[in-house]
Parts: C-alpha cells; sequence; structure tokens
C-alpha cells in the first residue's frame, strides 16, 4: 500500500532515516511530496490532498477546523530554528551576537535564502530591520525552496540562511550556528491525517512512527528539538 505525505523540506532528513525501515517491516511505500508550508497550502486550498501532513502545528489545526484534517488526529512533532551554514571546511563566521551576525552578513560574499519558504520570508524581514536589506539583495542567491545549502555545494553561495534541519540536510554543508534570539525564528511541526484518505489505519501507523521514541532520536540527531 502507497501512503501519501505533504510536507516541508524541514523533514527531509527525518524522514530520509525512518522511511526505508518502516517501508521494510510494514510493506507499504512512502510517497512523499515536498514544498514549502505556503506552496502547500496554497495546493490544499486548490483542492490537492494526501494521507498524512506534516506541517506547523498552528497551520494543522486551522486544516483540522476547515474539516481537511481528521479533528484529533494532530500530533506536535518538534521544533525548529533558523540558522547559518557554510560549505564544510570553510571559516565559520562568527554569529553569536546580533552585531556579529550583522558583520557577517555584511562582510560575505554573497548569501542564499529561499522566496517562498519561512526562513527565507523571515530572513527579508530580519535584514529590513538590521538596515542592510540593500546591502544584502545586492548579493543575495534566491530559490523558491528546496535546499539552499544546494547552493553552498555549487559554489554559488558563500552562507546559507535557513531552518537548521534543511541545512544538516544537505551532505558537504556544515552548521555555523542558529541566528542571534533577538532575531530567531521558531517554528513548533506537528502531523495530522487528511479526513479525505482512504488508508486512515495506514496513515495512523505513520503518525504512530514519527511519534515513537526511535523517531524522537533521529528529530534530535537532525536538528529538531523534539516535543514530544
Amino acid at each position: 500500500m502507497e501512503i501519501s505525505l505533504f510536507t516541508s523540506n524541514s523533514m527531509r532528513g527525518v524522514l530520509d532515516t525512518l522511511f526505508p525501515e518502516f517501508e521494510r517491516t510494514t510493506g507499504n511505500t512512502v510517497r512523499v511530496s515536498f514544498d514549502p508550508a505556503q506552496i502547500m497550502l496554497k495546493r490544499i486550498a486548490a483542492g490537492e490532498t494526501a494521507d498524512v501532513a506534516i506541517l506547523g502545528r498552528a497551520l494543522l489545526d486551522e486544516l483540522a477546523q476547515q474539516g481537511k484534517i481528521v479533528p484529533g488526529s494532530q500530533r506536535t512533532l518538534a521544533r525548529c530554528r533558523v540558522g547559518v551554514g557554510v560549505l564544510a571546511g570553510h571559516p565559520k563566521p562568527d554569529v553569536s551576537s546580533l552585531e556579529a551576525f550583522k558583520r557577517a552578513l555584511l562582510e560575505a560574499k554573497s548569501v542564499a535564502f529561499t522566496v517562498s519558504g519561512a526562513s527565507g520570508i523571515h530572513f527579508s524581514k530580519v535584514i529590513e530591520t538590521l538596515g542592510i536589506a540593500d546591502a544584502i539583495h545586492a548579493k543575495e542567491v534566491r530559490q523558491p525552496g528546496g535546499l539552499v545549502g544546494d547552493l553552498l555545494v555549487a559554489g554559488k553561495a558563500e552562507l546559507a540562511i535557513q531552518q537548521i534541519p534543511e541545512l544538516l540536510a544537505v551532505p558537504g554543508v556544515e552548521l555555523v550556528g542558529p541566528l542571534p534570539q533577538e532575531v530567531q525564528a521558531t517554528s513548533t511541526s506537528g502531523v495530522g491525517i487528511f479526513a479525505s484518505s482512504e488508508r486512515k489505519q495506514a496513515a495512523q501507523a505513520l503518525v504512530d512512527l514519527l511519534t515513537s521514541p526511535a523517531a524522537t532520536r533521529v528529530f534530535r540527531e537532525k536538528g529538531h528539538e523534539p516535543v514530544n
């Protein structure tokens, strides 16, 4: 049986680790569709559906109120923060304070972030707040969504700004550190079952996996802060 899942790129490392064993032991396969949350919501609003969704917990609750997610099926998974990444082996700038972070951005030759991803939208507001938007836009390297760490590996950018699990999901990328607390954005993810799913028992088995102690360990290893 095939289980379909809608989720964001922040879950890629976790799912790549957990799903092979799940598929082997259950005989089910999982077809995953990755997109930034805002794009995923537009797809759902346009009528697209799946069996399971991993999204921001607040978004899942809204979808449950709309009748698109089974009310009561939602479970909180983990929190994650936005961080700074560099290519492995390259110098790591100081980002431990707001002034140091600002200086690191200004001194970088290029900065990568997304257009539609939550971290990219947040970072665009941060550089406005810091008064360096023009300087950063002049050397930005952007893509609609996906893993911006790929731009580091391709040699197209010096720094990457994205949620920490997304940075860690790219081989060859090293985490410099989280954004300073003053400009940090923490998101809480959750999982829920689509009301339209015709495979609710298999979908529940997937939810059970994602909320298991084994999954909690994987979430932590991949840069998330487990909640359950």
